[in-house]
């Protein structure tokens, strides 16, 4: 048992933060200590967490427990994907010179860029972020 590496990625996406752990297994997932599909009520929330496996072809190699706070679902499940992706590159890192590493195809699909956007704040004078008061002309 003592060969079990354990890699950990961190990943955020608008106010989530979710700290991933990968250990070589049967490709079971866990989030906050409930599996993957009870924990987001949306099939899409699942496959955009998983994305970075399907990419790398690595979907049944690895367990992987993530712990995840703040947000909504859709923030949450992007959160756990920059992790996983993390993840895998510090996995990969021994092949990092080869031609056929992870980094490239992980690069090439866009999952290694952290997402920047995040809510608007409000302004001053207006309802929301943008939305301004109705214009009455008289």
């Amino acid at each position: 048992m003592a060969n079990k590496r354990i890699f950990i990625g961190t990943g955020r996406r608008k106010s989530s933060v979710a700290q991933v752990k990968m250990v070589p297994g049967k490709g079971k997932i866990t989030i906050n200590g409930v599996d993957v599909n009870e924990y987001f009520p949306y099939e899409t929330n699942v496959m955009d967490l998983k994305q970075p496996l399907v990419a790398t072809a690595t979907e049944e190699t690895f367990d992987i427990e993530a712990k995840v706070n703040g947000g909504g679902f859709s923030g949450q499940a992007g959160a756990v994907r920059l992790g996983i992706t993390r993840a895998l590159l510090e996995y990969d890192a021994p092949n990092a010179e080869s031609e056929d590493n992870f980094r490239k195809k992980l690069k090439v699909a866009g999952f290694i860029t952290r997402d920047p956007r995040a809510k608007e704040r409000k302004k001053p004078g207006l309802k929301a972020a943008r939305r301004a008061p109705q214009f009455s002309k008289r």
